[in-house]
């Protein structure tokens, strides 16, 4: 387990903590619909941290061609129909370039300063001339309106328990989900980022924003600076 993480619950545990069975139990949310509306039609899509393939699915669906990438192998067992690759991000080097470039579920937010670089190299490594990396980050408020819990319609809830700084910036955190029959719990390590900061690791990467496209700035698209 990564040094900050960890994660309870019946089934594979990733090292980052995430429980593979409660990802593959969690519905797709609006990041399709935000994703489609950002990029070209058909594009070729490098999904990093896909997970089960909760997202992955859908864009396939869409015809999207996606290569998909994760660390985790109980994780990329659950994906059909993309090609995937095992593979820490921050490690990848697959010698070619995509149209898009997806860095979603705040990885950006990376508790290690070091690893968020890496993760931004990469993004910036694998996108083509023209191409957009598209980024998702935490909400303003996401370590400060605490605890909050949603019911979601399909009948579990979810709870942002606490957020707690454990020095040099870094925030950890507890997150809790309950089904009716299960429960998982999820400790991570997440740096809160204001915009501008965001914008500087952005820059250090070579990437700049070219547009936010939610109103509460939580998804990105980024492209290589000129």
């Amino acid at each position: 387990m990564r040094a900050g993480h960890q994660g309870t619950g019946p089934g594979a545990i990733t090292p980052d903590g995430c429980a593979v069975e409660l990802y593959a139990r969690l519905p797709v949310g609006a990041e399709p619909d935000v994703i489609v509306a950002a990029v070209p039609a058909g594009a070729r899509i490098l999904e990093l941290g896909c997970g089960v393939g909760r997202v992955t699915h859908p864009l396939l669906e869409r015809g999207f061609t996606v290569t998909a990438v994760d660390e985790s192998s109980e994780m990329l067992e659950r994906v059909r129909g993309a090609r995937t690759v095992c593979s820490p991000i921050e490690d990848l080097a697959l010698g070619e370039t995509f149209d898009v470039v997806m860095l979603a579920s705040f990885l950006v937010h990376a508790g290690n300063i070091e690893v968020r670089e890496a993760l931004l190299r990469t993004c910036r490594r694998h996108v083509a001339p023209g191409g957009c990396v598209l980024i998702q980050r935490e909400g303003e408020d996401y370590h400060t309106n605490l605890p909050r819990e949603r019911v979601d319609p399909s009948g579990f809830t979810v709870r942002i328990v606490s957020s707690e700084p454990v020095g040099d910036g870094a925030h950890s955190v507890r997150a809790e989900y309950e089904f009716p029959v299960s429960a998982w719990t999820q400790t991570f390590l997440s740096r809160p980022l204001t915009k501008e900061v965001f914008e500087e690791a952005l820059a250090g990467a070579g990437l700049v924003v070219d547009k936010y496209l939610t109103d509460d700035r939580t998804w990105v698209r980024a492209v290589p600076a000129s």
